[in-house]
């Protein structure tokens, strides 16, 4: 099927990259072949959620969120704020320090080529998860892998990349305390000492690891992955095996998929929505089937309906 290109896209750019001589090189070459695209810059917290909406707004055909994770969370939750006819298509340019999200779905981590899947991709829908007043797209992370994700330093996220999360959560895994709560989906509950929880839309978090190999952008499920807590270096050994044994569940771990999940706690529990850090004491997760149009490469693995 032959896909026409879009004219007209905004990209909304995380101030930190804005002036990344390859992006800029990108934008200009692109406008040298007649697109239409317009760049607006954010400064703080918020504006790209406001970026988003003000886009809309302005009649443009697609937005292109460049930036991290959290720069996709916080347009793809300003897409949520408006009626579903106005949700135009997300494309992502990726770059940040993990970029979980671009990663997992394949997109080109380089600004030409990325740039150009966002203008030209057919835009297929996704599902988005509900978690109170907040979406997010990728994974939502509690336990010691929020508490990695949020306690990273910027320059060692810089320096290191994907490898600072791994580092960090080797330093964190002797110090933590397990979380306490009470799990809850449609077809069951659990009550058990947490290390780890993550539900999921897409694949992977925290730099490259994979928590949900079965997951798939518009199945209409959360993949979960619960790790519970060890109390030895043996122990913990056989969580980490069990982890790369995923989807299969084993005795620290349990996978499962689900359209809800409740998590209530004995106390602040660490969560990182699409790597955007909160503490709650109340958790809860909704699949919402293909609520948001996505600009991904027509291969994409994390699809479950075949593209033509």
């Amino acid at each position: 099927m032959k896909v026409e290109s879009c004219q007209s896209a905004r990209l909304i750019l995380n101030g930190k990259s804005a002036q990344f001589p390859e992006v800029r090189e990108a934008v200009f070459t692109l406008r040298d072949s007649g697109f239409d695209l317009g760049v607006v810059v954010t400064w703080e917290a918020g504006d790209a959620r406001r970026f988003a909406c003000q886009s809309v707004e302005a009649g443009v055909e697609r937005i292109i969120a460049g930036g991290g994770d959290g720069t996709i969370n916080e347009v793809v939750n300003g897409l949520m704020s408006l009626p579903e006819d106005q949700r135009v298509p997300l494309g992502v340019l990726p770059l940040g320090s993990a970029n979980d999200f671009a990663n997992g779905v394949g997109l080109p981590l380089e600004p030409l080529p990325a740039l150009k899947m966002a203008m030209n991709a057919l835009p297929v829908e996704t599902d988005v998860v509900c978690s109170g007043q907040q979406y997010f797209v990728n994974m939502a992370s509690c336990g010691i892998g929020a508490e990695v994700t949020s306690t990273t330093p910027e320059p060692l996220k810089r320096f290191l990349g994907g490898g600072a999360y791994s580092l960090m959560g080797a330093l964190k895994a002797w110090s933590y305390q397990p979380y306490q709560g009470q799990l809850r989906w449609p077809e069951g509950h659990s009550r058990a000492p947490l290390f780890l929880l993550a539900v999921a839309n897409g694949t992977q978090a925290g730099g490259g690891q994979c928590l949900a190999p079965s997951a798939r952008l518009d199945d209409g499920l959360l993949d979960v992955l619960i790790v519970r807590d060890f109390t030895s270096l043996a122990e913990m050994r056989q969580a980490l095996a069990e982890i790369e044994a995923l989807p299969n569940s084993g005795d620290f771990v349990t996978y499962f998929q689900t359209t809800q999940l409740h998590f209530d706690g004995d106390g602040p529990l660490p969560v990182t929505l699409d790597g955007e850090p909160f503490h709650i004491d109340h958790f809860e997760a909704t699949i919402e089937s293909r609520a948001i149009r996505m600009l991904l490469p027509p291969a994409c693995s994390l699809l479950s309906t075949k593209r033509a």
